[in-house]
C-alpha cells in the first residue's frame, strides 16, 4: 500500500516584534493545509536558529519552510 504523505503546515511569513519584556521576538505565521493561519512566537535565539536551519538570510526567505524546522528540524 502506497500512502501519500499528508500536507503539513508551512511558514508563510515572519516579522520581528517587541516581546512583553521589550526584547525582540520573531513572530512566524503558519498556514495549515485547511487554510487556517496561526502565529508562533519565538525568542531571538530560537528565531535566529530557525533562520539558519531554513537557510534564510531574510525574513521573507522563511516562506515555504516546514513548520518542523521550528521544532529544531527533527
Amino acid at each position: 500500500m502506497n500512502a501519500r504523505a499528508a500536507p503539513e503546515p508551512v511558514i508563510v511569513g515572519a516579522e520581528i516584534a517587541a516581546g512583553h519584556d521589550g526584547r525582540a521576538e520573531l513572530v512566524v505565521s503558519l498556514r495549515h493545509p485547511n487554510g487556517a493561519e496561526e502565529p508562533v512566537v519565538l525568542d531571538a535565539e530560537h528565531g535566529l536558529a530557525l533562520m539558519k536551519r531554513c537557510g534564510a538570510a531574510t525574513l521573507d526567505e522563511l516562506a515555504g519552510c516546514s513548520w518542523r524546522e521550528i521544532l529544531g528540524g527533527d
